[in-house]
């Protein structure tokens, strides 16, 4: 909300700077973002006289005029300005004298131009930076001609003459305090904050009895929708006469950033600022039976605002409707069907409110955010409605644009609710952690208009917010000073906080994937269909994917239902970037609808994944399921099992694996498929895994048993076989495991071998075994029971050849 020093100066006596102003507004709640200072800026700018033109010597384009700045001083100024000619005199214009500063940053001084001297520069209204809607009349292309009556002012500083100085002060205003968005608000805001008395100069508009009449000019109102408009007020003005508004107005619309329409327009608007309340103007002929109705929209009623666009309603959104059409979306905008014309002769004055949360919806389904939605989004009160259509009809009448009827239609079926909160100034001390009298207390408020009677404290009208007891102490702090709260220590006792499991997990493999060389980033949950399809994500997990129905751009326009894509458009900047070797970890969520229909509230299947990927010189396969294992280890993920993975489309066929805890799929491993890299533009061999956290909680076992050292002998015992290229290892493995049972303490495999003599797609795999029982020594013959029954069930399993 944008406000001029000047405008806030109708309300209270300011005796500061209006820095020190913003200052104190700020710390009493009144946020101050940033304030503009117009004016100071220009310079050594004067008002002066053409007095002649001539032809520049030596160049076609250029003229050479004399000027009048005043006290007899007499200027000669070059210029190319299309709307100076030869033998054009009078004329009163802007001139920057020698030494001149502009708001541009130029610094204007003596030179020559083309060989003849030129002592300053005539401005245009764009080198002044002034608002050609400040002066519709003038040519903006060339030299500001000012009027006639500025000849007086000859020597002047053309910012005095003009009224160019104008400090703008922008507010950052809270939801809660949609009073805050009008200059009333802001002004009594000032007052207090300062110690002023706030000046009421609109004291003849609160006393102002108007009759209520069932019908204006044949005019009649209606309410069908009484939960989502709580009062319409009409008020009538005839024989209108449309023209601009006088440039106090336009420059106080102007420093609000309100662009100059004409004179009615501009009262609704002006009014909006002032009041905050929302109006609406709109030409009686164009009220079909002059019967207005506020009620809810049909489904797909079809409206073109007054920006020229057609938008398409249902029974959700609330319309001002004469007897044939909507003539309005309520709380947002006017229909172009309903318009001002500059032949328009009776105007309808609208002062509603209207229930927020209908506008905001309303607004944002039809892609309209204006100045009025915003304010009735934040909840307006019904009794301002009465106060704001008089302010507007007297300025029609103050502005002679037409005259007033007698008397309004007000339709109020939702009454404001009047909140009364007992004052209780003990419980505001505790809160607060002060020692503030209630005598005190009850100054603030009552400078607030907080009325206090009796310990009861009654909210004014425009203070919907003020609801109960903490919303006085509130008050009573933003005044009696935030920077006299003592610094205390905290009293009460404090639950010293834990990590859950998962949590305690998390923290686990940062630890040991920053240890092993690997750096953690952040990823948005957002993606692509592009991505999941550079991707090669499954057709499977892409109909998990969730639609947002909001979503900042097409690149994010869904919830990912996996981090891969992810992970691999930063690998690909950093190769992009040139980067050799890169080891990456994400710790984030995926999103998955395991629903039918999520619009209906379920809530989406939330998973956190570890998600690693690396590339470099250092860097394959092996490396990357060392670091797995690292991460499983630190977990507590005792027992698992590693399978190849064919079926996973981003990873490589042959290179892929999953990691299981029974039938559950714990984590998958392997280099990115080829295909997926060349959509990603790199060149380098992409190794990735996914683990998902959840699962890695659920199997994590933290119960390390004491085990005491061995006191009979291990028997080693070494196996090669020879099987065909398709049989894992980890398949020999579980047989081995299963037949040796008890006794068998240890198994590690030292070598593979493949030789043209042990047959096409044949390979030798051998292992050390280690047979121990705990409870006495091994005999041979026991042994050997053992790694008869393991060679049986591996020929007999596996197909398996001992080899000798």
């Amino acid at each position: 909300m944008k406000a001029s020093r000047e405008w806030l100066e109708e309300y209270s006596d300011i005796d500061v700077d209006t820095v020190k102003l913003g200052d104190i507004l700020t710390m009493t709640g009144s946020k101050v973002e940033t304030i503009e200072q117009k004016g100071n800026n220009i310079k050594n700018v004067v008002v002066g006289k053409i007095l002649e033109v001539t032809k520049h010597p030596d160049a076609d384009k250029l003229v050479v005029t004399k000027i009048d700045v005043g006290n007899g001083e007499i200027l000669q100024i070059v210029t190319a300005a299309p709307n100076i000619k030869v033998g054009e005199t009078g004329q009163i214009v802007p001139v920057a004298k020698d030494g001149a500063e502009l708001p541009n940053g130029v610094n204007i001084h003596t030179g020559k131009l083309r060989g003849v001297e030129s002592q300053g520069m005539m401005c245009g209204m764009e080198e002044l930076e002034i608002d050609p809607a400040s002066y519709p009349d003038k040519v903006v292309d060339g030299i500001f001609i000012l009027d006639d009556k500025y000849e007086k002012d000859l020597g002047k500083d053309l910012v005095d003459v003009l009224e160019l100085k104008e400090d703008i002060i922008d507010f950052e205003i809270t939801p809660n305090r949609p009073d805050c968005l009008s200059i009333e608000g802001l002004g009594r805001e000032t007052a207090v904050s300062l110690g002023k008395p706030f000046k009421n100069p609109r004291k003849n508009i609160d006393e102002l009895k108007v009759d209520d009449k069932k019908e204006i000019e044949g005019l009649k109102v209606d309410i069908t929708a009484p939960d989502l408009c709580y009062r319409y007020i009409a008020r009538v003005v005839k024989n209108v006469k449309i023209g601009p508004s006088p440039k106090w107005m336009v420059r106080r619309l102007n420093a609000c950033g309100v662009r100059s329409i004409n004179n009615i327009v501009d009262i609704t608007n002006y009014v909006m600022l002032e009041m905050g309340q929302p109006m609406h103007a709109f030409d009686i002929n164009s009220i079909e039976g002059k019967h207005i109705t506020v009620r809810r929209a049909k489904n797909n009623e079809k409206i073109t605002t007054l920006d020229e666009q057609e938008r398409i309603l249902d029974e959700n959104d609330l319309v001002i409707a004469d007897d044939k059409k909507a003539v309005a979306i309520a709380g947002v905008m006017g229909g172009l069907n309903s318009e001002i014309e500059n032949d328009t002769e009776t105007v309808v004055f609208e002062s509603a409110v209207f229930y927020g949360g209908s506008v905001r919806k309303t607004a944002k389904k039809v892609g309209l955010r204006t100045e009025a939605s915003s304010r009735f989004e934040k909840g307006l009160s019904p009794e301002n409605a009465l106060r704001a259509v008089n302010r507007a009809v007297e300025l029609v009448e103050m502005l002679h644009a037409g005259e007033v009827v007698d008397g309004k239609v007000d339709v109020y079926p939702t009454k404001q609710k009047v909140h009364q909160i007992k004052l209780d100034s003990d419980r505001i001390n505790q809160l607060l952690g002060t020692h503030i009298s209630k005598e005190e207390m009850i100054d603030i408020l009552n400078k607030l208009d907080i009325k206090v009677e009796k310990d009861i404290a009654t909210a004014p009208y425009f203070r919907m917010d003020v609801e109960q007891l903490a919303d006085l102490a509130e008050e009573v702090l933003r005044f009696y000073g935030y920077d006299k709260l003592e610094t205390t220590l905290i009293k009460s006792d404090t639950t010293l906080g834990m990590r859950n499991k998962e949590q305690k997990i998390e923290k686990k493999i940062q630890e040991v994937l920053v240890n092993n060389g690997l750096s953690e980033i952040y990823t948005y949950g957002f993606l692509s269909e592009k991505d999941l399809e550079k991707s090669n994500i499954s057709d499977t997990l892409k109909k998990t994917a969730i639609t947002i129905q909001n979503p900042l751009s097409d690149e994010y326009k869904l919830m990912r239902p996996s981090t891969i894509p992810s992970m691999l458009q930063i690998l690909a900047n950093n190769a992009n970037k040139k980067n050799q070797n890169v080891k990456l970890f994400d710790i984030s969520r995926n999103y998955k609808n395991m629903h039918s229909e999520v619009e209906k509230g379920e809530v989406p299947l939330q998973e956190n994944i570890l998600t690693i990927g690396m590339y470099g010189d250092d860097v394959d396969f092996y490396i990357l399921k060392g670091i797995v294992e690292n991460v499983l280890e630190a977990t507590y993920i005792n027992h698992y099992e590693v399978e190849r993975e064919t079926n996973n489309q981003s990873y490589h066929p042959g290179r892929c694996a999953n990691i299981t805890v029974g039938k559950d799929v714990i984590a998958t491993l392997g280099e990115v498929h080829p295909v997926v890299l060349n959509n990603y533009d790199i060149e380098k061999r992409v190794y990735l895994a996914e683990m998902n956290i959840s699962k890695l909680e659920k199997y994590s076992r933290n119960n390390k048993k004491y085990v005491e050292i061995p006191k009979f002998p291990a028997v080693e015992r070494d196996i090669a076989i020879i099987v065909d290229e398709s049989v894992e290892v980890g398949q020999i493995e579980k047989i081995i495991t299963k037949k040796a049972k008890k006794l068998l303490e240890g198994l590690k495999l030292f070598d593979i071998y493949r030789n043209e003599k042990l047959g096409e797609n044949k390979k030798s795999v051998a292992y050390a075994l280690t047979f121990r029982d705990k409870n006495k020594t091994l005999s041979d013959e026991e042994v050997n029971v053992a790694m008869e029954n393991i060679i049986a069930e591996l020929e007999k399993t596996v197909g398996a050849e001992l080899r000798k």
